[in-house]
């Protein structure tokens, strides 16, 4: 099975975060069914066999733990826990329960996709490979995983930006050469902290350029696509 052809199921109560992670994993080649509750899941998992569930926690009536020891004892299909809790006892509560992964409330986008795609991966029977998040463009390598972006000139310091700027860039290095909106941008960096209208990414985009440009000038890296949005328009390599 392609990952990209998976079925997910959500059950989560709050409808906000229901819409934008389905909006999200649509976008990225899924399918996505969303339930406000255990009921509504069993309903839909009567017509419906998604790859995997994504579960939150906190749930009305039947709560998560309860419906991911139900699953369980049936059923071998993952399970991804979403909770706004963030001890440690429910972590592991949830992982004995059952689950095969737990994700803590608030979260970004992108990592909901990598545990998603892990999951899928590990419940198919394919080898785990480690997940390089390294990228060079122009003269610059950035590492979203260690957070930091280098230059390739030597004796040059890193290039430092705020944790904002940084997931502006790492948004644009995962998306090169291709528009994306101010919504779109905002989905993968903020997720469900931004609100509408939030001017803030153009503000971020003109700090991004100010420190790129500085440290390459005259590159041009990011640039503004009338009635459009943004372009990053360097060519990107994943490197190891």
């Amino acid at each position: 099975m392609n990952a990209h052809s998976a079925t997910i199921l959500m059950v989560e109560d709050d409808p906000e975060i229901s819409r934008l992670v389905a909006d999200f994993m649509r976008r990225e080649g899924f399918e996505v069914a969303c339930v406000a509750d255990g009921k509504a899941m069993d309903s839909t998992l009567q017509r419906l066999r998604p790859d995997l569930v994504i579960l939150d926690l906190m749930l009305p009536g039947e709560d998560g733990l309860s419906i991911c020891r139900r699953l369980r004892a049936d059923d071998s299909l993952p399970i991804l826990m979403l909770t706004a809790k963030s001890d440690e006892i429910d972590r592991v509560v949830g992982l004995e329960m059952g689950a095969d992964d737990y994700l803590t409330k608030p979260f970004g986008p992108r990592e909901l996709l990598a545990r998603v795609r892990a999951i899928l991966r590990r419940a198919n029977g394919a080898p785990a490979k480690p997940l390089v998040r390294r990228f060079a463009f122009d003269r610059f390598v950035i590492d979203l995983d260690a957070r930091s972006v280098e230059t390739v000139e030597a004796n040059t310091p890193v290039l430092q930006l705020t944790s904002a700027e940084f997931d502006l860039l790492g948004c644009f290095v995962q998306r090169p050469r291709r528009v994306l909106t101010r919504d779109q941008i905002l989905d993968w960096t903020r997720g469900r902290s931004a609100e509408p209208f939030d001017r803030t990414v153009d503000m971020l985009i003109s700090r991004l350029r100010r420190k790129l440009d500085g440290a390459s000038p005259g590159s041009n890296l990011i640039t503004t696509v009338r009635n459009g949005g943004y372009l990053f328009t360097a060519t990107v390599k994943q490197v190891s």
